[in-house]
């Protein structure tokens, strides 16, 4: 394994940050865009790796990797359609750590052939699978990493959903790669927590107006979560203002129940929240409480993704306070959803002593139970950025 598949494989989730001029589906993205300036500020901002499109079909070449190799010591994927040794290692001479074998275009014997040259020239091989036929071949292959591209390249149409199953099917002992239809923090958290350990983001940087700030903002954490959702227009603000999880508290018990989980666009993950036993939402996530004598819900939760546990909310108790709340949650092994009594004046200080993946908010953003307060919802999400 190379530095490219290592650099993917650490705790949290790892951006590819992609640098194309254009695509054939969308036409042109970034006609000017400079690889050597963009790998060095994209490595500034938090790339684990860069992305460097060679196909003249992009307004790509050998040039551009050579630029970014020149300007930045980030591991450099080279983009292409590759079918021969000859062009591996010609990547590999202008700099590139990594190159892409898509099996679309590969039977197994040249797959492997490729996959094995790029072994013994020091390039880790990104197979690149889009279908579950696909994905079955890669793993027989012993593909490492493995790159599910949520775009059909016949088409050009993209299936999330899809990816998603697939990226959830795909090995655990393997370092796995969403491709494309990633937009924002929410997509993004929707790969990881199916089991990505990292997302290629290419047109959504190439249309921003300051690329690297637009990775910074995909890969940052913490989420930020407003629950107790019951109307359409809060759930409008909170994402307006740029949550990236929306809470429906399914439980009647509830000051703040809602009678169902309101449609949410997908720049937003949706989270029903039960107390007891889950139930179908039509949601992302499920979050759920144990039930308590005397009080509406338990006091800690866990976050789940088809049946799963994903994360673990930290609580207070129900209409109770616990000074040993920021210890109970540092204690915590992997994800934590802080809750309890945040709000936009102690969410600041509350993610500094926790380092939450992500906070989530309820009564401290409302006027009454249930209807939220537009302003300190806008508050709450600026102050946990």
């Amino acid at each position: 394994m190379g530095r490219f598949r290592d650099a993917l494989a650490g705790p949290g989730l790892a951006g590819i940050a992609e640098v194309k001029r254009r695509s054939p589906s969308a036409g042109d993205l970034r006609p000017d865009a400079d690889p050597a300036a963009l790998a060095a500020a994209f490595g500034g901002a938090g790339a684990a790796a860069v992305s460097i499109l060679v196909d003249e079909r992009f307004a790509g070449s050998l040039a551009d990797l050579v630029a970014a190799r020149s300007a930045s010591d980030v591991p450099l994927l080279a983009k292409g359609f590759f079918s021969s040794e000859a062009e591996l290692d010609a990547v590999r001479a202008a700099g590139a750590d990594a190159a892409l074998l898509i099996l679309r275009d590969l039977d197994e014997r040249a797959a492997a052939r490729l996959m094995a040259h790029a072994g013994g020239i020091g390039l880790d091989a990104l197979v690149e699978a889009h279908d579950a036929a696909e994905l079955a071949r890669a793993v027989a292959l012993e593909a490492d990493p493995i790159g599910i591209n949520a775009r059909d390249l016949e088409t050009f149409a993209i299936d999330r959903d899809a990816q998603l199953r697939l990226v959830g099917e795909a090995p655990r002992d393997r370092v796995v790669i969403a491709e494309s239809a990633v937009h924002g923090r929410a997509q993004g958290a929707a790969a990881e927590l199916a089991g990505a350990d990292a997302v290629l983001v290419g047109t959504a940087l190439m249309r921003a107006a300051d690329p690297p700030a637009r990775l910074r903002e995909i890969l940052s954490r913490p989420l930020v979560k407003v629950c107790g959702l019951t109307r359409e227009e809060d759930v409008e603000v909170a994402v307006e203002a740029g949550a990236d999880l929306c809470g429906f508290i399914l439980e009647p018990a509830s000051p703040r129940a809602a009678d169902r989980a309101l449609p949410v666009p997908d720049t937003a993950l949706s989270v029903a929240v039960f107390v007891g036993e889950p139930e179908e939402a039509g949601t992302d996530l499920l979050q759920l409480y144990e039930r308590a004598d005397g009080a509406v819900r338990g006091r800690d939760a866990v976050l789940l993704r088809d049946g799963a546990q994903v994360a673990t909310v930290v609580d207070l108790p129900w209409e109770g306070d616990d000074p040993t709340l920021f210890e109970r949650a540092r204690a915590v092994n992997g994800r934590v959803v802080l809750a309890g009594g945040l709000g936009p004046d102690n969410v600041r200080d509350a993610i500094a002593a926790v380092r939450p993946w992500a906070v989530d908010a309820s009564s401290g953003l409302e006027l009454e139970p249930g209807i939220k307060d537009h302003d300190r919802v806008r508050a709450f999400v600026a102050a946990a950025r």
